[in-house]
């Protein structure tokens, strides 16, 4: 098995419970005036509404989330082998976590993990 690299990816989510997502939106839009974009979320099924806001080299995406009672915040991370990479977290006691949020029509690998404290990651396969 190679020895996979990691590197952090260009994208965060914020998953905000749908009572708080306007407010939400409004602060980063109005208050900070940062440019705040209504996306497509057909791709992830829990998700109900999305905005993405250019948060310096980053996305940040907020998500509105129904179900959710409190806010949470995901990170992206990139690997250069996914196969070694779920095999070297494996060895960590990290394993794939994919049932937290199926992910649709995607053009590349990806994995969801959590981290020991339990912030979720979507590990994907660049190249």
């Amino acid at each position: 098995m190679s020895k996979p690299e990691f590197t952090a990816g260009l994208n965060l989510a914020m998953k905000i419970p749908k009572a708080q997502y306007e407010a939400t939106v409004a602060f980063y839009r109005d208050t900070l005036g940062f440019d705040v974009k209504e996306d497509d979320v057909s791709y992830a099924p829990t998700v109900s509404r999305t905005h993405s806001v250019r948060f310096g080299p980053n996305t940040l995406w907020l998500d509105c989330v129904d179900n959710y009672s409190q806010p949470d915040l995901w990170l992206q991370l990139h690997t250069d082998d996914l196969d070694a990479a779920v095999g070297k977290l494996a060895d960590s006691g990290i394993h794939p976590c994919d049932e937290v949020e199926p992910l649709e029509n995607l053009d590349s690998r990806t994995h969801w993990i959590k981290n020991p404290a339990g912030v979720v990651h979507l590990l994907a396969e660049s190249g």
